[in-house]
């Protein structure tokens, strides 16, 4: 029920926001030089390997880190706006069409973020989707804070129902939760 839910409200929110999504690309190139989107390899179910796509928020030649471990100073002024309004995720709805993601589920972390990928490894979160949104970014908890993320991961996982997702995905379209954070400085390359 979940993935036919999934895949039914991903291709209705495509259909209504593929103009936005197009014209935030287009406003995201005419600001800073590079591509509109964002591709970067993530890690999804049984922790296989996948490409996750996002509408590019930061400078071009920002070091591929966790978002936590980047400067403010990386992200463009369009993408401030697009993080805080969470329209840079709108092209994760294809992840989820093509069976990458879920809408909810354990947000995917780089392959390189070893402490996430062990921590949720521990507490059997692989068995399940990652999704565009979870109980962690609705409690304001992000990857910095590996131990507590998978926690909170495993938690949704044990109470994961159609209520509970609709509950988050309410929580956040009203803005609940603070995303990833950003460190404060200049930009790292």
């Amino acid at each position: 029920m979940k993935r036919g839910f999934d895949v039914i409200v991903a291709f209705g929110l495509l259909l209504l926001t593929w103009p936005i999504i197009l014209i935030a690309a287009l406003i995201v190139r005419l600001e800073s030089p590079g591509r509109g989107f964002f591709a970067q390899e993530r890690v999804g179910l049984k922790e296989s390997v996948f490409v996750c796509y996002k509408l590019r928020s930061m400078a071009v030649g920002t070091k591929n880190v966790g978002t936590h471990e980047v400067s403010e100073a990386s992200i463009t002024r369009i993408g401030g706006m697009l993080r805080k309004t969470k329209l840079d995720e709108l092209p994760q709805l294809w992840n989820v069409i093509k069976g990458d993601m879920s809408l909810v589920g354990p947000r995917p972390c780089l392959p390189t973020q070893d402490e996430v990928i062990e921590e949720r490894r521990k507490r059997g979160v692989y068995r399940i989707r990652p999704g565009i949104t979870g109980l962690p970014q609705i409690e304001g908890v992000d990857m910095s804070t590996p131990e507590k993320l998978a926690e909170l991961d495993a938690r949704y996982m044990e109470n994961q129902s159609f209520l509970f997702d609709i509950r988050l995905l309410i929580h956040t379209a009203l803005g609940k939760g603070g995303g990833d954070r950003v460190r404060r400085g200049k930009p790292v390359k």
